[in-house]
C-alpha cells in the first residue's frame, strides 16, 4: 500500500484548520430529504417566504406587501429613512447567521435586508395591521409563518420590537399578539373546540385571557415556530413532568376497531389539551381533532421541529411525535377513521375518510417515534384486551359479527348446539318425570 504524500497530509491539516466549529446557537434547519420527500408542499411557502433559506423564490405580491410594512412603519412613527434599523440588523448580522445550520449564500447587505423586511413584516402582521381581502391567502400566509424552513432568529424579532414598540409594551405583550394570530391553532391544542374561532377572526380578549401556560423566558425561544410548540405543548408538557415514571410494559396499540371488538368505548372529551389521552374504566377518552386542509402542514412541520430538538429534550418534548404515534396505532383504515368520527373524536373536515387515513399513517414514515406520555394508556388497554372475556369477545366479533351472514350462521349453530343438548338430556330426564 502506498504512502501518502507528505503535500496530502498537509493539505489535509490546512483544511482541518480552516473548518470552521458548529455554531453552538444553530437551530433553523432544512427538512432532511427522506422526511421532505413524504410531502414536499407541507413544508413549502404558498404565499410569502421569510428567512434566508427561501430568499429570492417568486412570491413576488407579498415581497411588495413587505416594503409596504415598512414604509408603514416608518410612517407611523414619523421616520423618513429606515437607517437605523438597517444599521441594528448589520450589528446582528454575524449572530443571526449562527443560527442557520446551512450555509447563507445571501452576502452582507442581501442578508441584513432579508432580516430587516422580514422581521418588520412579522411585527407588522402580529400587530394586526390590514389583512389580505382573500380568505384563502391569509390562512396560507397564517401557515406559512410557522413552517420550518420559514423562520427567523426570535432575538432579530425582537430587536424589531423592541425597536418600534411603546414605552409600555414588553416581551409579554409580544406573546400575546403571537397567540392572537396563531390562535386557531393554540387554542385548538389547548381546549379543542372546532367552532371556538374562525380559523380567519381575531379572538377576543377573553378568548385568550389566563390561558393555560406561562410566558417562557426569551432566551428559551429560538423562532417563531419553537413559541407555536410551546404554546401548543405547556399544558400537556407541564402535566406529564409531575407525573411518577410509568413502567414500558407495552409499546404499541391494536386500531380502533379491534379495540371496539374488545369492548373498548370511545368517547370524545371537552376542556382538554390536545395530547391528554386517558383510559379510564374500558373507556379512551381522546379530545377532538379538527382534520383540515392545513393538518397535514401544521403536524410535520411541528414533527419536524421536534426532531431536531437536541439529545437532551427529546425525551420530555416531543409531544406532536408521540401524539402521531398513538394516533398512527388507533388508525390504520378508513373504517377506524368512521369509528372514531362516529364518537366526535375525529372532526373529519375533508370529508373522505380514506384520505384521513393515509394522512395520519404517513405521518408515520422516516421519524424517530416516541411515547412520551402514553406509556399508562398502551399498558391499561392491553391489560384489558388481554382479558380472558374481552379476548374471546374480540374474537367472536371478528369472526361471527362482521356481516349479517356470519351472525345467522353463529346463531344457527348455537341453536344446533342447545336442540343437541336437549335431545340428549330430554330422554334422561322426561317430561312429567320427578327425579
Amino acid at each position: 500500500m502506498a504512502e501518502p504524500s507528505a503535500d496530502h497530509m498537509l493539505d489535509m491539516d490546512k483544511r482541518l484548520a480552516e473548518l470552521s466549529p458548529i455554531p453552538s446557537e444553530r437551530c433553523i434547519f432544512r427538512v432532511y430529504d427522506p422526511l421532505r420527500n413524504e410531502n414536499k408542499k407541507a413544508y413549502e411557502s404558498e404565499v410569502v417566504a421569510i428567512g434566508p433559506y427561501h430568499h429570492g423564490n417568486n412570491l413576488q405580491p407579498m415581497e411588495e406587501r413587505k416594503l409596504r410594512y415598512l414604509k408603514q412603519l416608518l410612517n407611523r412613527r414619523n421616520e423618513g429613512s429606515a437607517e437605523i434599523y438597517i444599521e441594528a440588523m448589520r450589528e446582528s448580522e454575524q449572530t443571526a447567521r449562527e443560527f442557520y445550520a446551512e450555509p447563507i449564500r445571501l452576502d452582507l447587505n442581501e442578508f441584513v435586508e432579508t432580516m430587516l423586511l422580514d422581521s418588520c413584516f412579522t411585527v407588522e402582521l402580529l400587530r394586526g395591521p390590514e389583512m389580505p381581502n382573500d380568505p384563502l391567502v391569509e390562512n396560507a400566509l397564517i401557515r406559512d409563518l410557522m413552517l420550518f424552513e420559514n423562520q427567523l432568529p426570535f432575538f432579530i424579532v425582537k430587536k424589531l420590537f423592541d425597536m418600534t414598540k411603546s414605552s409600555a409594551d414588553s416581551l409579554e405583550d409580544l406573546i400575546r399578539m403571537f397567540i392572537r394570530f396563531f390562535s386557531w391553532w393554540i387554542i385548538g391544542c389547548m381546549t379543542p373546540v372546532h367552532n371556538l374561532v374562525a380559523p380567519s377572526v381575531i379572538p377576543r380578549e377573553d378568548d385568550i385571557k389566563g390561558a393555560p401556560f406561562e410566558n417562557p423566558r426569551e432566551d428559551d425561544i429560538n423562532h417563531l415556530l419553537g413559541l407555536l410548540h410551546y404554546c401548543c405543548c405547556y399544558q400537556f408538557h407541564s402535566m406529564v413532568s409531575k407525573r411518577d415514571p410509568v413502567e414500558k410494559k407495552d409499546k404499541s396499540l391494536n386500531s380502533a376497531t379491534e379495540l371496539q371488538e374488545a369492548g373498548i368505548k370511545f368517547n370524545k372529551t371537552e376542556g382538554r389539551n390536545l395530547f391528554d389521552i386517558r383510559f379510564v374504566n374500558g373507556t379512551m377518552e381522546i379530545p377532538t381533532l379538527e382534520v383540515d386542509d392545513y393538518t397535514e402542514s401544521f403536524f410535520r412541520n411541528l414533527i419536524a421541529y421536534e426532531q431536531y430538538l437536541p439529545y437532551t429534550n427529546t425525551t420530555s418534548r416531543n409531544h406532536f411525535t408521540a401524539y402521531r404515534k398513538f394516533m398512527d396505532y388507533l388508525v390504520n383504515t378508513s373504517k377506524d377513521v368512521e369509528i372514531l368520527t362516529h364518537r366526535g373524536i375525529i372532526f373529519n373536515l375533508l370529508g373522505d375518510n380514506e384520505v384521513v387515513a393515509a394522512m395520519i399513517n404517513k405521518l408515520s414514515n422516516n421519524i424517530i417515534v416516541s411515547d412520551v406520555g402514553y406509556e399508562e394508556v398502551y399498558n391499561k388497554v392491553n391489560e384489558h384486551c388481554r382479558g380472558k372475556w374481552n379476548f374471546w369477545l374480540a374474537i367472536l366479533r371478528r369472526k361471527y359479527f362482521n356481516n349479517p351472514w356470519a351472525l345467522i350462521s353463529f346463531l344457527a349453530a348455537v341453536v344446533l348446539l342447545l336442540l343437541t343438548v336437549l335431545q340428549t338430556i330430554l330422554p334422561i330426564h322426561p317430561v312429567g318425570k320427578s327425579n
